[in-house]
């Protein structure tokens, strides 16, 4: 099938190049010149793990373009899709001007009947909006061509995203026409072989859908640092407590590991839509509106537990931070923890040594030059000189370190794990001090 994509962004380009490898003519549109040219040039803007090779393989076998056209974009596809940014307003609403911008746009370049996709997280009602501005658009132009507006939103996690396109473990589709069921059936086939994994529902209801997966998710994890902070007060262990609650099918294992607080381009968003949403009606959310909290209260909690151990002053003290990116396989420090726990460091007169596998350039970005932040290239590296290690994203690389060069090389033996990646006992048996999050602590030997 001939399909255009509008947006580049990393829902779009990660659709784009899933569609592409199974066989689709894929045509991916930008108003970003300079983000096209490298597209086209084979370099991508995002780290995510498998996309590149697979962008640069569809290439190089005509299945895959990039242009700034948006007239080409709109007469290339039957299917257009819209991938656009929705950034937060200041009211916590999703901003929707680029997906009724990229609707306006289709209508003035539109000459024969288009599906129009929308694959943005958008509130309820988005669909109807970009309709509206079609058909206002069309009038304008005194044309009348058919179309129908489908929301199919995207459930990809960062960091995986390839995969989870690949391998969709559902594929919710909102329409109530029975053409472009049809048309959306026959672009997933190729992912929905083995079982039926196609769920189809009105247009709100998709809508609704994907804000409310997240926000089951965002309150999962806000729920198990609530009782992670209870457990320390009861001198219980979090870690304990979760296996013991994961075993139940019921709840899971999944989204209930105590941590910093979570972050990213998806749940802190998608949580404050609702919220607005939900406010917009007259209803109050106050679920909602306890996980948010609990979340803005975790990410202070690793910072205010650092400067706390050294009664309230970090004045010539160099912290070494693991982790940048607001979770693993990913750069993207979006409402990141460790944004949070660096402006609690500096506010308290620390200077940081971080490292993360992925994120440097975007720390870079970020940060800028600062006397007090060093960017390492390694783990070890972020050690040299610092008086105690941070971990804020649980890279594999960070799982098995050697404790025994931890131990040698910071000034004051102590970790600060913000995702009790280690066994309290073995920290402990290498002569380091040890807080994590809802476990009892360890003092290093000086310090008992």
């Amino acid at each position: 099938m001939k399909v255009t994509i509008f947006g580049t962004g990393y829902v779009g380009l990660v659709q784009g190049a899933v569609l592409a490898d199974v066989g689709h003519d894929v045509l991916c549109v930008d108003v970003d010149a300079a983000k096209v040219a490298a597209l086209q040039a084979g370099r991508i803007p995002i780290h995510e793990p498998g996309l590149q090779p697979m962008v640069q393989a569809n290439q190089a076998a005509g299945r895959l373009r990039f242009t700034t056209d948006a007239r080409e974009g709109v007469t290339h596809g039957r299917l257009l899709f819209l991938a656009v940014g929705t950034p937060p307003d200041e009211d916590g609403s999703a901003d929707l001007q680029h997906v009724l911008a990229v609707a306006r746009t289709i209508a003035t370049h539109m000459a024969a009947p288009k599906t129009i996709v929308n694959k943005s997280t958008v509130p309820v009602g988005t669909a109807d909006q970009v309709a509206d501005t079609v058909r206002t658009v069309l009038a304008g132009r005194g044309a009348q061509i058919a179309f129908e507006v489908v929301s199919n939103p995207e459930f990809l996690k960062e960091g995986a995203a390839v995969a989870d396109c690949k391998r969709p473990d559902r594929i919710v589709i909102g329409t109530a026409s029975a053409a472009a069921e049809a048309q959306l059936r026959e672009l997933y086939a190729p992912f929905n072989r083995n079982h039926d994994r196609i769920v189809m529902m009105d247009v709100r209801s998709a809508e609704l859908t994907k804000y409310a997966a997240n926000a089951m998710l965002a309150t999962k994890i806000s729920f198990i640092n609530e009782i992670a902070g209870l457990a320390e007060r009861l001198g219980a262990d979090i870690e304990a407590v979760r296996r013991g609650i994961g075993s139940d099918p019921r709840i899971g294992y999944s989204f209930i590991y105590p941590g910093a607080g979570y972050g990213g381009s998806c749940f802190p968003k998608d949580v404050k839509a609702l919220i607005h949403t939900a406010q917009s009606t007259g209803f109050t959310p106050e679920l909602l509106l306890a996980v948010e909290r609990r979340n803005d209260a975790q990410r202070q909690t690793l910072g205010e537990r650092i400067v706390a151990h050294y009664g309230g002053s970090l004045q010539g003290k160099t912290i070494a931070v693991w982790g940048l990116a607001f979770k693993p396989e990913t750069d993207d420090m979006r409402e990141a923890p460790s944004r949070y726990l660096l402006q609690a460091l500096w506010a308290a007169g620390a200077r940081v040594r971080a490292h993360d596998p992925a994120a440097m350039g975007e720390a870079r970005r970020i940060f800028g030059e600062r006397a007090d932040l060093t960017l390492c290239e390694s783990p070890a590296d972020a050690l040299q000189g610092a008086h105690a290690l941070a971990i804020v994203t649980e890279w594999k690389i960070f799982r098995v370190p050697d404790f025994e060069q931890i131990a040698q090389r910071l000034r004051d033996r102590m970790i600060f794990d913000g995702r009790n990646l280690y066994d309290p006992a073995v920290v402990a048996g290498h002569g380091l001090g040890y807080v994590s999050i809802g476990r009892p602590g360890v003092s290093p030997p000086d310090k008992a």
